[in-house]
């Protein structure tokens, strides 16, 4: 049983599909009824006006409505794209069992607890006839899905069908006036529209289920006497065939396959069971733990049924209805009706090559599953799940293609899974010993190999490879050289699709897809509500895929779409160009031709294939919002503007992509403030002073206007604002106006006309304009205001613009791809554009050195509604006439058909730093481009350092010391210039080299001889520092040859050493009341690796302490270790053999110390204790440092970098080690 989808509700007492879509109705115990969607599980609508019970529901076989019978005793009749009741049929007395429409007339025919069958006419809303004559409950009737009869089934232990066909006739014929007449006194007085057939006796108790065969003279019924009993029927009589035991309580439904010759009954005892019909033997029976069976359904068209159970329903398929098929070359191999066929793709010529057996077994889903074919030995390998699975093995003889129906004896054998490897070698799946047992075409075993994870199927992957797979991961295994190749998590994978280069995989899974290489390395993942059901490659690396619903594609990076709505599953074979091959449930090949243009158009974008993307707009429909989305969404907002008709989204396309005359067109279709105000923005971002005009013009905006004329030093211009404003009484722009023009006898004519006499008289004196300020000192009287004394007066005059007047200089870049070869504008512009605007935004392709002078076309005031009494001559537009050229500058003639073109602004470079960090795996280089936070993390990964603040100052000097900083001018902020290492004045100033670093391998040197001068002098803590300084640093070290490499991996060993070694020293030192811990500190120092001069004075150290602590033993044997080391200096000596002598005559310890010198161990570098050979321990990832178990976990005590038994994957310090 193959469950397709599950419910949980109250008890399902009715159940029905529709017929066309992926529609289920369940009606409830509680009274409501629930229509789902059993593709995508979804609920999609529940209707809830019965009262009580609702135990019969019906779909329409083509109106959008459904019937419904209730324990209310009302038949409603619902329209479920309405969601509403239409009417309700009244007329039962009892409970309503089931309702059913007519397949062909306005029918409803309905069974009641009252002891009779209704049938209505929807349409005219009316009971049109009562069959009655069961005396007990009737639990269901149904019409004959082709004649006229109605099947009716009883607690009175009868089945009865009855003859429909003068209701029929008296529906249908148009009766004369006389027919009329006694029709209706048939009505009148109980009419014979509706007579009894056969009563069907033979139940031991109430019969609750009947129903006929779809096409045959049977009918099957069930019964509380828990049988199920076949009946055959001819024009006379009716008789029972056989009974069918097996249910051990009431069997509740029953029906007849309509594909399959099988019955299926359902019952009160948790069990369905499904029956063959012809042996009328049971096939197989299927269990719920705790939910009694009420109801089963059918689906009319498809191999699918439904159950309704206590608590919930369940729709599932009896067998599986994918052919098993393999594709090779030019070929496909499957099986049909027990045949193996195959097809040849270039002549679409189909074959019977050989019979296939048919299953011992009488089970379900016992045929082939999949297939595995060989094409040099033209062998073929039938996998099914007969016997708990099996294969068996073909060899297709060279003469069959013609004839196809010779049996041959095929090799057998058992095994869950089985594959082609070789050319003549097959592996077999041994579930129980997880073994691949590899068999040659004599079905000999040659090989044996264990697998590397439990697995439940093998697939092909590659000659020699196998695709193992379990419940949640797969892994690529090379059978030859037993090892993984690959290793991926993925939900549990269905099917396996390589490409024809064998360079990627997709993994196919109930619900979704992922994309790998061949090496198991993922690529994307897609995720499906729909269950997903087959795949192939086309020539162009996309996935194209079915649903159950769709045919979709899935590009290299994951973004996948809709190719095709499908009518019903197909299972994709092979594509040729824009053909697919498929095999549908039926095993019939269907070609199916499909429109690549989207998904190639996308495939194109994301390989930067531009020519291709050029011609695909120009010559195909690709159009709607979904597009143009996709191509804003993936940075192609340009390609997007010729897709787009609508002007406000050409416009914010535009805008985006920095396409200033289109925005400019849409600007002006759409003439409404707020896109003039965004134009003028994004056009003074780009430096384009002549549209920034016009929009400031369009939207009125006086004061940026004529702060723009300021900073472009459009004087003349500014003059003619102070005009506007002056008529338009605007007093505060005037002002202005004059101020940044400089215009000291307007300002003061300004001020004397507001009233403000004071200040114009202060104005008129201090700038000197003395017959002025006479005629207002008159005027001011007595009222004239004192200026400061001793105060220099300075002139305010606005500075001279960099820049005069013109666009802004621009870089001459190529024209973009999508410009120019695409632009429309050029055939039809609009032409008062082309004066407005003739020279607006970046001229043709000129010689740098002719258009120096060349400067914007100046945009005159538009001055709406205001006379201007002055003679001036302004045309409304764009002065064309004052190109300021040089003589010998030729202006570029442009054909006039010629399209317009825009340039892409160029894209600004990648920042050195930026390059760095994208270049380089090393954490120094991190660090010297500024990203602290992509060093941390690599350091974290390859030395498992988590306490970073010994190294924040060591950071802060690599970033400052690979970059130097130079001022440009007092307003502008400093510039940062990267510094790289080894550069030189031949070097290619294209090549970026990695960063100059100020720490390097000489410097450490000279710390560790620091670090030793301070350990022979006895200066501990200094030598300590030096020490760590140095394990600090080597992190943030990069050396350019393997040799040096080592030689930094030798340095961080020496000089872990020397810390731990330092550390117990000063510990032993801090101890002054723990005489026994002291020596056992001592001694261990002298096991620390260190130079011969240090070693020598630990060993000294060591035995006088154990010396005084009277441990004789044990210092004889540092004495021994001292002699041995040949000490240069005689007291050393002397002092060693006297400790000898002394102890030779009492060779006793008078402590017991941790310590044995016979035994080799490692000391903990947080416990300092002896670790010795064999015992567990754990390391640090940088400093290697040996740690008792305990300290897993914690932060290292040597390096106080690293965190002890961390994952890591080692020191990385040079460049070396990543090629």
């Amino acid at each position: 049983m193959l469950t397709k989808f599950e419910t949980k509700s109250n008890r399902v007492k009715g159940l029905s599909f529709h017929s066309k879509r992926p529609w289920i109705l369940a009606s409830l115990h509680s009274g409501v009824i629930q229509l789902w969607d059993y593709r995508m599980g979804t609920l999609i609508d529940r209707f809830d006006e019965h009262d009580g019970p609702v135990r019969g529901v019906h779909f329409h076989k083509s109106q959008p409505l459904f019937v419904s019978g209730g324990d209310d005793y009302k038949i409603k009749v619902w329209n479920y794209k309405l969601h509403r009741c239409l009417f309700t049929l009244l007329g039962h007395l009892d409970y309503i069992r089931t309702v059913q429409f007519h397949h062909e007339y306005p029918w409803i025919v309905s069974a009641s607890d009252d002891q009779t069958i209704r049938i209505w006419n929807w349409q005219s809303r009316t009971c049109i006839s009562v069959l009655t004559g069961h005396n007990h409950y009737v639990m269901c009737a149904s019409f004959h899905p082709k004649e006229d009869l109605v099947v009716s089934a009883s607690l009175d232990q009868t089945v009865r069908v009855w003859d429909i066909g003068a209701l029929r006739k008296k529906t249908v014929s148009p009766a004369d006036d006389i027919l009329r007449l006694s029709q209706m006194n048939t009505d009148f007085f109980g009419g014979v529209d509706a007579v009894v057939k056969y009563v069907l006796e033979g139940h031991d108790r109430g019969v609750n289920w009947a129903s006929f065969h779809p096409t045959l003279p049977l009918i099957v019924s069930g019964a509380d006497d828990r049988q199920v009993k076949i009946w055959r029927m001819n024009d006379t009589k009716a008789w029972e065939v056989d009974t069918l035991r097996g249910h051990m309580n009431n069997v509740s439904c029953v029906l007849f396959h309509a594909r399959q010759d099988i019955i299926v009954s359902n019952s009160e005892d948790k069990s369905i069971r499904v029956w063959d019909a012809t042996k009328r033997t049971g096939l197989q029976t299927f269990r719920r733990e705790h939910d009694r069976f009420w109801i089963l359904a059918a689906h009319p068209e498809m191999n699918l049924l439904a159950a309704g159970h206590d608590s919930g329903m369940i729709v599932f398929k009896l067998e599986r209805e994918r052919p098993a098929f393999s594709v090779s070359g030019d070929a496909l191999f499957y099986v049909k009706d027990r045949f193996l066929r195959s097809f040849e793709y270039s002549t679409q010529k189909d074959t019977q090559l050989i019979p296939i057996r048919r299953p011992g077994s009488s089970g379900l889903n016992q045929g082939p599953r999949t297939l595995s074919y060989s094409p040099t030995e033209n062998a073929v390998l039938v996998c099914s799940d007969t016997d708990g699975g099996s294969y068996e093995l073909y060899v297709i003889p060279k003469d069959s293609y013609s004839r196809g129906d010779i049996v041959q004896e095929a090799k057998r054998g058992i095994g869950s899974s089985a594959v082609f490897v070789a050319r003549n070698r097959f592996a077999v799946l041994e579930k129980t010993s997880n073994q691949v047992l590899v068999r040659n075409l004599k079905n000999e075993i040659v090989k044996k190999s264990s697998l590397p994870i439990a697995t439940d199927a093998i697939f092909y992957a590659g000659t020699g490879n196998l695709l193992c797979r379990s419940d949640d991961r797969v892994v690529n295994f090379d059978l030859q050289q037993r090892i993984v190749l690959g290793d991926l998590q993925t939900a549990f994978v269905r099917y396996v699709v390589w490409s024809p280069d064998m360079e990627s995989v997709a993994l196919l899974s109930k619900h979704s897809i992922v994309i790998a290489d061949k090496k198991l390395v993922h690529r994307c993942t897609l995720h499906e509500t729909i269950r997903v059901k087959s795949g192939a490659w086309d020539g162009n690396g996309v996935f194209i895929y079915t649903t159950l619903t769709h045919i979709k594609y899935c590009l290299p990076n994951g973004d996948s779409g809709i190719i095709k709505t499908l009518d019903v599953p197909v299972y994709i074979t092979k594509i040729y160009g824009s053909t697919i091959f498929c095999l549908d449930r039926d095993g019939k090949n269907r070609p199916i031709i499909i429109d690549s243009t989207e998904y190639i158009f996308k495939l194109s974008l994301i390989r930067k294939r531009y020519d291709q993307v050029m011609s695909m707009i120009k010559n195909s429909e690709l159009c709607g919002q979904a597009m143009i989305a996709y191509l804003q969404q993936k940075g192609f907002p340009q390609v997007a503007l010729y897709f787009v008709k609508d002007e406000r989204t050409r416009f914010n396309l535009a805008l985006e992509s920095g396409n200033i005359e289109k925005a400019l067109e849409s600007a002006k279709k759409i003439d409404e403030k707020d896109h003039w105000y965004r134009l003028g923005v994004e056009a003074l971002r780009q430096g384009n002073a002549g549209i920034v005009e016009y929009a400031y013009q369009k939207t009125k905006n006086f004061e940026r206007l004529s702060f723009h004329y300021l900073i472009t030093g459009n004087l003349d211009k500014l003059s003619k604002m102070m005009k506007i404003a002056e008529v338009k009484n605007d007093v505060m722009g005037q002002f202005h106006d004059a101020l940044y023009l400089g215009d000291v006898r307007e300002r003061v004519k300004i001020l004397e006309n507001a009233g403000h006499l004071p200040l114009a008289y202060i104005t008129a004196s201090v700038h000197g304009l003395h017959d002025i300020a006479e005629r207002l000192a008159k005027e001011l009287g007595d009222n004239v205001p004192s200026l400061p004394k001793g105060k220099q007066a300075s002139l305010l005059v606005p500075p001279n613009p960099v820049l005069c007047a013109g666009d802004w200089p621009l870089l001459m870049v190529s024209k973009g791809i999508f410009e120019g070869g695409l632009d429309d504008t050029g055939r039809g512009v609009d032409e008062d554009y082309e004066e407005e605007a003739a020279d607006a935004d970046w001229g043709e392709a000129l010689d740098i050195g002719e258009v120096e002078n060349l400067q914007n076309g100046d945009v005159s005031l538009v001055l709406d509604d205001v006379a201007v009494n002055e003679d001036n001559d302004e045309e409304g537009g764009w002065d064309l006439e004052d190109l300021d050229l040089p003589p010998d500058a030729e202006t570029p003639k442009t054909a006039p058909n010629a399209r317009s073109s825009v340039f892409v602004a160029p894209t600004p470079g990648m920042p050195v730093s930026q390059i760095w960090v994208q270049k380089s795996s090393l954490a120094a280089e991190h660090a010297a481009a500024g990203d602290f936070d992509t060093a941390m993390r690599l350091l974290s990964r390859q030395l498992g350092i988590r306490n970073f603040s010994p190294l924040k100052s060591q950071f802060i000097d690599i970033h400052m010391g690979s970059h130097t900083y130079l001022r440009a001018f007092t307003s502008a902020p400093v510039i940062s210039i990267a510094v790289e290492r080894g550069w030189n004045d031949s070097a290619t100033p294209n090549v970026r080299r990695p960063p100059a670093l100020v720490f390097n391998f000489a410097q450490l040197e000279e710390k560790l001889k620091a670090g030793y001068k301070a350990t022979t002098a006895g200066k501990f803590s200094e030598a300590l520092r030096h020490f760590l300084s140095i394990l600090h640093t080597i992190p943030l070290i990069v050396v350019e040859t393997r040799r040096e490499v080592d030689e930094v991996k030798e340095l961080v060993v020496i000089v872990k050493e020397y810390v731990l070694g330092l550390q117990m020293e000063l510990k032993r030192r801090e101890l002054k009341d723990n005489p026994v811990r002291q020596q056992e500190l001592a001694a261990y120092f002298t096991h620390c690796n260190l130079q011969t001069p240090h070693l020598r004075l630990a060993l000294l150290n060591a035995m006088t302490v154990c010396f005084k602590a009277q441990n004789l033993s044990t210092a004889a044997n540092f004495a021994r270790r001292l002699l041995e080391t040949n000490p240069s200096n005689e007291n050393q000596a002397r002092t060693a053999r006297q400790v000898l002598q002394a102890a030779e005559r009492n060779m006793r310890d008078a402590t017991q110390l941790n310590y044995d010198f016979r035994n080799p161990f490692v000391v903990c570098g947080a416990t300092y204790v002896p670790i010795y050979r064999g015992q567990k321990d754990v390391t640090c990832p940088y400093c290697n440092t040996h740690f008792v178990p305990s300290q897993q976990g914690q932060l290292c005590t040597v390096c106080d970098l690293s965190v002890v038994g961390a994952d890591a994957s080692g020191l990385l310090c040079s460049p070396s080690q990543m090629r």
